[in-house]
């Protein structure tokens, strides 16, 4: 496992003996940063769902297609990342950066292994802005606590939540956070999200979260159509809706036709 960019506050947190979301999903993306445990759990779930790589992939592919409309066709120069993940190619704030070098991005996350690679995320634009925030997604307060003064919440913010409610296994815990977090974000702010589905199709989806979640931490839920939206009330849907993420927006010259996946995804602005 690489450890270029290791930080020493992370080591005492880090586990190799049980598998992990970041890592394993490092493993699917074709990443490094994982650890044995971590493959053999990845080989099992890739067993009992043979199209999760499809899933991580087109989750991937989201992001980049998400961010670059908003920053380049909607002009949102602030980005709030939540669940960040392990770093790899095109990071939220490269895609953004690239196109408007000033843009500022936060990225949090409480996994000790992302911690431990942060310094890979902080490099940024010299006009902008890059953070890292080591906080949990179930402490939206002490999220919105740290983000200043990097982020102005004064300025719409894109909050993106790629992955991560789905680890929040009460429903109405999962909106609270939402809400809350909107709430602190201005007219003309987006929510960008993901979520694990077992509505669009995928056989051995359900079984290979019953294996995650005895084998591998954190544990996990699948959400349908009405509990996304439910996240989404009160805000005003981008087209085309909630889809699986792979058909939002695809792009044909970079997202081999869009085949579809057991993962919504949304994108929807405060009015």
């Amino acid at each position: 496992m690489a450890d270029d960019h290791s930080d020493p506050r992370a080591t005492g947190r880090i586990r190799s003996d049980i598998a992990h979301n970041a890592r394993v999903w490092n493993y699917w993306l074709g990443g490094k940063d994982n650890y044995l445990v971590d493959r053999e759990v990845g080989d099992r779930i890739t067993g009992l769902y043979p199209s999760i790589g499809e899933v991580a992939r087109a989750d991937r592919a989201f992001l980049g297609r998400v961010v670059r409309h908003l920053t380049a066709d909607l002009g949102v120069r602030q980005f709030l990342d939540i669940g960040t993940g392990l770093p790899t190619v095109d990071n939220t704030h490269e895609v953004a950066q690239r196109i408007a070098p000033e843009s500022r991005i936060v990225y949090v996350d409480n996994d000790p292994i992302v911690l431990a690679h942060a310094r890979a995320l902080l490099t940024g634009s010299a006009e902008g802005a890059t953070e890292y925030i080591d906080a949990d997604a179930h402490d939206p307060d002490g999220i919105l606590a740290a983000v200043e003064p990097t982020l102005d919440l004064g300025q719409p913010v894109a909050v993106i939540m790629l992955g991560i409610l789905n680890f929040v296994l009460d429903t109405d815990d999962a909106g609270a956070i939402v809400r809350k977090l909107l709430a602190a974000v201005p007219s003309g702010s987006y929510l960008v999200l993901t979520h694990p589905t077992l509505e669009l199709g995928g056989d051995g989806n359900a079984e290979a979260m019953r294996f995650w979640n005895e084998n591998a931490t954190p544990p996990i839920t699948a959400r349908g159509r009405a509990d996304i939206e439910s996240f989404v009330a009160g805000l005003e849907l981008l087209e085309p809706g909630i889809v699986s993420c792979a058909r939002w927006r695809p792009d044909p010259r970079r997202d081999d036709g869009a085949a579809e996946v057991a993962q919504f995804g949304a994108v929807a602005r405060k009015p």
